[in-house]
C-alpha cells in the first residue's frame, strides 16, 4: 500500500495541472448536479413499519383533509395587555390573508373559534331550557290525556250500565199483552232511551278518537323531545371535550392560531413559509406581536451560518501558528473546502430524488472540513520535515504520500466504515445520513491523497516559511562545523532526539506512570456519571435560541395554555361497521372520555370522522410538553390503553403525529444502539490488531475509546439535560438529548480516536521495531506525533465547536459532544492514558501469538517498508527503509 501510495504521490506531484483541472472539473460537475437536481430537506424521522407511520398512511388514505401538515401561530399584544376589538378584528382579518398563500388550505381563527364554542354553548343552554319548557308541557298533556282517557273509561262504565238497564226494561216490556197500553208506554220509553244511550255512545266514539289523536301527537312530542334530548347530551358531551383546548388564554392576553397545509410539513417550501410569515407580520402595525412555531420557522435549506464560520477561523489560525505561513495553512482549508464541496454537493444534489433530513448535509460537511483538514495537515507536515532534511521536493511530496498517507488512508477508512455501519441500525435517514457523511470522507482521503500533492508541487519551498529556511540553514553551517561524520551526526541527533523526548508532557506522563493513568481515567468516570441519566428525544421549539420565534411560540403556549398544547398527541381510531351520524359521534365521544381517563392528559377531543365512517381522528393534549418524560409515559399508556377501547366499544386505536413519532424513534435508536456499539468494537479491535500486530495495544485502544464515549455522553446530558453551563451554550430550556445523537457520536468519534490511535502509536511502534526499548519508544513516538496530533485536535474541536451555536439547534449537540469528545479522546485518552498504559506494559504490549502473526496481512500502515526510491531523472535523497518514519 505504501508503494502504491507512493506512485499515486509521485504522479500527482509530476502532473499537477491535469490532476487539479481533474478535481476543478468534479466539482464544476458535482455544483452542476446540485443546483439542477436539489430537492427539499426535511426533519422527517418517520421510521417504515412503525405504528405512528401505519396511522399517518391510513390518515392519508382515509381522511386526505387531515393528514396535510400544520403549524401554530401565537398572538400576544405589544403592551402585554389584553387584545382589544380592533386587534380581534386585525388578526381575523389578517389570518384569512393566509390563504392566499401556497398550499395553505385552511386557518383556525382563535376568536373565531372561541366566539362559535361561546355561540355553542349559549345555544346548549338555550335548548336546555327549551328542553325543560317541552318536557313541563308534555307532562301537563300527559295529565291531561290521563284525564281524559278516565272520562272516556267512567263514561263506557256509565254506558254499559244504561244498556244494561235498558235492556232489562225490554225484557220487563215484552212479558206485557201484546197492543196493550202498557206495552205501548214502555216501548215508547226504551226507544227514547235507546236513543239516549246510541248518543251517549256516539260521543264516547267521539272522545275516544280525540284521546287517541291525542294520544298520538304526545307519542310524537315525546320522541321528537328525546331526539332533541340525545342531540342536546351529545352537544354537552362535546362541549365538555372541547373544553380542555382552548385557542384564546384565559386572561385575554394571547391567542392561538392554526394554518393547514395541503402536504406534509417536510414539502412546505421555505418560499411558502417565508411568505406566509411576512403575511401575518403585518399585524404589527396592530400593535399585535406574531410569534411562529418550530414547524414553520424551521428553514432547513441553509447549511453555513456565522458560527460555522467563526470554528473554521479558528482552525486556520491555529494551522497558521503551527505552519508559519500562510500560504502553507491555505492549502489544508483550501483541500477541507474542496472535498467538502464535492461531498456536501453530491449530496445536496440527491435530495431531489432521496428523503434527507438536515441534520445529513450538516454531518458530512462537519466531518468533512474536520478530516479535510487534518488529512492535509499530516501529509503537508511530513513533507515540510522532508525537505528540512535535504529531500528533494517531489521525492519528498511522494514519500509524504507513502508514508503519511498511508496512515491518512487507514484513519479514513476506519471513519467510512464506521459511518456506513450506521446502516445497520435499520432506520432509514440514518442510513442516508451515514452514508452522506462516508462518502465526504472519502473524497476528503482521495483529495489528500492526490490534490494534496499536486498543490504542494506548484507550492515548491513556499510551503516552508523564508523564516524557518532561515533557521535551518544557520543550524546546517553549526553542524557543518562541528565536522561530524554524517554517521555521527546522525547518531548525535538520535541521541538529542532521545534526551528531548523525557521532557514535556510525554516525559510527565512516562515518568509518573500509575498516578497519570489513575488520575485520568478517575477524571473520565467522574465527567461521564451524568450519562446515567441519558434521556432520548427529538428537539422541539423549547430546545429553538431564546430570542427566536420558535422558542418565543413555545414559551407562550406553554405559559398561557399549558405545555401540552406544544405536542398534541394524534390518536386514530377504527370504527366498526354499520354505524350511522349519531351513533357514531356519540361511539366517538365514548373512546374521548376513555383517552382523558389516562394519567397525564389534560384533553382528549374527537376532531375528525371519515366519510365513510370508519376512521375517527381524537387529539390528545398531555400536560407537559414533548419532550417531557411524563408526555413519553402518555404516549406508552394511551398504547396499553387501547386494548380496554376495544373491548369496550370495539374501536381500533393507534398513534401518529410527530409526538408519538419522536417517542417511535427514540425508542428505535435506543435499540440499535447496543448492537451497533458493539459492531464498532469489534471492528475496532480487528482493524488495530491488523494495524499493530498487536493484542494489548487494540483492546487499550478500545478501552480508551470507550472513556472518552461516555465521557462525552456525560458532558452531553449534564450541559443540554440537566442546564449546566447553559447559558454559555444557550441551553435556555433543557431537555433530553438529541436521539440519534448516541448512535452518530459513536460512529464518528470512534473513527477519530483510531485516527489518533494510528499517529501516536504507529511512530511508538516504528521506534521500538528499529532498536528502542519498549519503554523509550513510547517516549520517542509520543514525542514526533504529539505536535500534529495536538494541531489536529485543536483543529476538529475547533471546527465541531462551530457548530454549537450552528443555527440549526439539532446539529448544536452533535457538535458540542463531537468537540467535547475529540477534546478528551486526543488529550486525555491518547496522550495520557495510552503513552502511561504503554509505559507500565513495555515489551509485551506488542505481544501478539506468532500463529496470528502469520497469518495476518502487512497493512504497513507507517510505511516502514517503504524501499529507497529515487524519482526518475532526478537525484532526490535516498531514504533507508530502517530509518525511522519520524525522521523521515
Amino acid at each position: 500500500m505504501a508503494l502504491w501510495l507512493y506512485r499515486l504521490g509521485r504522479f500527482s506531484a509530476h502532473r499537477a495541472w491535469l490532476v487539479i483541472v481533474a478535481w476543478a472539473l468534479i466539482t464544476a460537475l458535482v455544483g452542476g448536479a446540485a443546483a439542477l437536481f436539489m430537492g427539499t430537506m426535511s426533519n422527517n424521522f418517520q421510521i417504515p413499519g412503525t405504528e405512528t407511520q401505519q396511522m399517518a398512511d391510513k390518515l392519508k388514505a382515509d381522511l386526505p383533509d387531515a393528514s396535510g401538515g400544520s403549524g401554530t401561530v401565537v398572538f400576544t399584544s405589544t403592551d402585554g395587555r389584553t387584545f382589544t376589538p380592533a386587534q380581534e378584528k386585525a388578526i381575523s382579518t389578517t389570518l384569512a390573508t393566509a390563504l392566499s398563500v401556497p398550499t395553505v388550505k385552511g386557518v383556525i381563527d382563535p376568536f373565531q373559534t372561541m366566539a362559535a364554542l361561546k355561540d355553542s354553548q349559549a345555544k346548549l343552554a338555550e335548548g336546555a331550557k327549551a328542553l325543560g319548557a317541552g318536557e313541563a308541557q308534555l307532562a301537563d298533556a300527559k295529565k291531561t290525556l290521563d284525564a281524559s282517557a278516565a272520562q272516556l273509561a267512567a263514561g263506557r262504565a256509565r254506558l254499559s250500565a244504561g244498556q244494561a238497564q235498558l235492556d232489562a226494561q225490554q225484557a220487563q216490556a215484552a212479558a206485557l199483552p201484546a197492543g196493550s197500553p202498557q206495552a205501548a208506554a214502555a216501548s215508547a220509553q226504551i226507544a227514547a232511551a235507546q236513543a239516549q244511550l246510541d248518543a251517549n255512545k256516539a260521543q264516547l266514539t267521539a272522545g275516544q278518537e280525540q284521546l287517541s289523536a291525542g294520544q298520538a301527537k304526545y307519542g310524537a312530542s315525546a320522541k321528537e323531545l328525546a331526539a332533541k334530548k340525545t342531540e342536546l347530551d351529545t352537544g354537552r358531551r362535546s362541549a365538555e371535550a372541547a373544553s380542555g383546548l382552548k385557542f384564546v388564554s384565559d386572561n385575554g392576553k394571547a391567542a392561538i392560531g392554526q394554518v393547514q397545509f395541503s402536504e406534509s410539513m417536510n414539502a412546505v417550501t421555505p418560499a411558502n413559509r417565508q411568505l406566509l410569515q411576512e403575511k401575518l407580520n403585518t399585524l404589527k402595525s396592530s400593535g399585535v406581536t406574531v410569534d411562529y412555531s418550530k414547524d414553520i420557522t424551521e428553514d432547513v435549506s441553509a447549511l453555513f451560518g456565522t458560527a460555522e464560520v467563526v470554528g473554521i477561523a479558528v482552525a486556520a489560525a491555529v494551522l497558521v501558528i503551527m505552519l508559519g505561513t500562510l500560504v502553507a495553512a491555505g492549502l489544508p482549508l483550501v483541500m477541507a473546502l474542496v472535498g467538502v464541496g464535492i461531498g456536501v454537493g453530491g449530496t445536496m444534489a440527491l435530495t431531489g430524488v432521496i428523503e434527507m433530513s438536515s441534520i445529513s448535509p450538516m454531518l458530512a460537511l462537519m466531518l468533512g472540513l474536520a478530516v479535510g483538514i487534518d488529512y492535509s495537515l499530516f501529509i503537508v507536515n511530513r513533507h515540510r520535515q522532508q525537505l528540512l532534511a535535504g529531500m528533494e521536493m517531489r521525492e519528498s511530496i511522494a514519500k509524504a504520500t507513502g508514508t503519511s498517507g498511508n496512515a491518512v488512508l487507514f484513519a479514513g477508512l476506519t471513519v467510512v466504515i464506521a459511518l456506513a455501519a450506521l446502516s445497520v441500525s435499520g432506520l432509514p435517514f440514518l442510513t442516508v445520513l451515514g452514508l452522506a457523511a462516508a462518502a465526504t470522507v472519502a473524497v476528503a482521503v482521495l483529495i489528500a491523497l492526490s490534490l494534496t500533492p499536486a498543490i504542494l508541487s506548484l507550492m515548491g519551498r513556499r510551503v516552508i516559511s523564508r523564516r524557518t529556511w532561515a533557521k535551518h540553514a544557520a543550524a546546517e553551517k553549526l553542524r557543518a562545523a562541528d565536522g561530524l561524520s554524517a554517521t555521527d551526526a546522525a547518531a548525535r541527533d538520535d541521541a538529542v532526539d532521545v534526551s528531548r523526548s523525557g521532557r514535556g508532557w510525554g516525559g510527565l506522563v512516562t515518568r509518573h506512570p500509575v498516578i497519570s493513568l489513575v488520575t485520568a481515567v478517575l477524571a473520565l468516570a467522574v465527567v461521564a456519571i451524568p450519562a446515567a441519566g441519558l434521556r432520548l428525544a427529538l428537539p422541539d421549539g423549547g430546545s429553538e435560541p431564546v430570542d427566536s420565534s420558535a422558542y418565543k411560540a413555545y414559551t407562550i403556549t406553554g405559559a398561557n395554555f399549558g405545555e401540552g398544547m406544544n405536542g398534541p398527541i394524534i390518536v386514530v381510531g377504527s370504527l366498526p361497521a354499520g354505524l350511522d351520524q349519531q351513533s357514531a359521534t356519540a361511539l366517538n365521544l365514548d373512546v374521548a372520555d376513555q383517552l382523558r381517563k389516562v394519567p397525564n392528559v389534560q384533553a382528549a377531543i374527537p376532531v375528525a370522522v371519515s366519510k365513510n365512517l370508519r376512521t375517527a381522528v381524537y387529539q390528545v393534549i398531555p400536560a407537559e410538553g414533548p419532550a417531557s418524560a411524563s408526555t413519553v409515559q402518555v404516549v406508552h399508556d394511551l398504547r396499553s390503553e387501547g386494548a380496554a377501547i376495544k373491548a369496550a366499544s370495539h374501536v381500533s386505536i393507534g398513534l401518529t403525529g410527530q409526538t408519538g413519532a419522536n417517542v417511535d424513534v427514540s425508542a428505535k435508536l435506543g435499540a440499535a444502539l447496543p448492537p451497533y456499539l458493539a459492531i464498532v468494537v469489534g471492528l475496532s479491535l480487528i482493524l488495530l490488531i491488523l494495524v499493530f500486530r498487536s493484542i494489548l495495544v487494540p483492546v487499550l485502544a478500545t478501552a480508551g475509546f470507550l472513556l472518552s464515549l461516555v465521557a462525552a455522553f456525560g458532558g452531553v446530558v449534564a450541559v443540554y439535560q440537566w442546564g449546566w453551563l447553559g447559558s454559555i451554550f444557550d441551553v435556555a430550556n433543557p431537555s433530553a438529548v438529541l436521539s440519534f445523537l448516541p448512535i452518530i457520536l459513536i460512529g464518528v468519534l470512534f473513527g477519530l480516536a483510531m485516527d489518533y490511535q494510528v499517529f501516536i502509536a504507529s511512530g511508538m511502534r516504528e521506534a521500538f521495531v528499529h532498536g528502542q526499548s519498549a519503554k523509550q519508544a513510547v517516549r520517542t513516538g509520543f514525542r514526533h506525533a504529539a505536535p500534529v496530533v495536538t494541531a489536529a485536535a485543536i483543529i476538529m474541536t475547533s471546527v465541531f465547536s462551530g457548530f454549537i451555536f450552528s443555527h440549526l439547534t439539532m446539529v448544536r449537540p452533535l457538535g458540542f459532544a463531537l468537540a467535547f469528545g475529540v477534546l478528551v479522546d486526543a488529550f486525555v485518552v491518547r496522550m495520557t492514558i495510552i503513552p502511561a498504559a504503554m509505559h507500565l506494559l513495555g515489551k509485551s504490549a506488542w505481544w501478539i501469538p506468532k500463529w496470528l502473526d502469520r497469518i495476518l496481512p502487512d497493512v504497513d500502515v507507517e510505511g516502514a517498508k517503504l524501499v529507497s526510491l529515487a524519482e526518475t531523472g532526478g537525484a532526490g535523497a535516498r531514504v533507508s527503509e530502517t530509518e525511522p518514519a519520524a525522521a523521515r
